[in-house]
């Protein structure tokens, strides 16, 4: 990168909105979201009433009502909040969003992989995404078989990063700090604001493929 290529990325990096979407749960203090929500100077988080006990509309409403605050937001979503992601997208394309960032997505379709309480997310939608968006995965994700997180990518319309034997990509499988998924975020913020070169070959390079 250029000098005068990273101060352009810095200046976006500091005007452009990134929402924080967690899964069933939250994300806790240690977890790779709050890492990357402190280290984002543009993001903020989604907050729900109660992580553990999820209900789409209220979920889909507090995340529509949060996106068209910071119109032109950038999401990171993980788990139960892929699902929640495909939903707002396909019953409000209206909303201002740029880019989504989707971390190994919950199978709510799958009886054998995700609780009976996210039962009410599924089906997960199944049409192409109004916006640029990365899924990352896991080929040992307990919540969802690679092949079908690969499936969903191809349905969205998104990239599809495939993170190797990570588990379901959160604390209990080692992601704290998780510098290569800051490093995709800044690649989808550079390519909805052409602050540099976001070709297949410097996104392989940000996930570090």
């Amino acid at each position: 990168m250029q000098p005068g290529e990273d101060r352009n990325l810095v200046r976006t990096m500091v005007t452009t909105p990134v929402l924080i979407v967690p899964g069933l749960g939250g994300s806790g203090p240690d977890h790779w979201q709050t890492h990357l929500e402190r280290a984002l100077p543009g993001a903020a988080r989604v907050e729900q009433d109660d992580w553990d006990s999820p209900d789409l509309q209220r979920w889909f409403d507090r995340l529509a009502a949060a996106i068209e605050l910071r119109p032109g937001t950038v999401l990171v979503a993980h788990s139960l909040g892929c699902p929640l992601v495909a939903h707002v997208a396909v019953r409000r394309p209206d909303l201002p969003v740029a880019a989504a960032l989707l971390v190994a997505p919950a199978d709510v379709d799958s009886g054998r992989h995700t609780p009976g309480h996210t039962r009410g997310f599924a089906p997960i939608p199944l049409r192409p995404l109004p916006f640029r968006s990365i899924v990352v995965a896991s080929t040992n994700d307990p919540f969802m078989e690679v092949d079908r997180a690969r499936e969903l990518a191809t349905a969205w319309g998104a990239e599809f990063i495939d993170a190797g034997a990570s588990g379901h990509i959160n604390v209990a499988s080692g992601f704290g700090p998780w510098r290569t998924g800051e490093r995709i975020v800044e690649w989808l913020i550079a390519s909805v604001t052409g602050s540099r070169s976001t070709t297949r070959t410097a996104l392989a390079a940000a996930a570090g493929a």
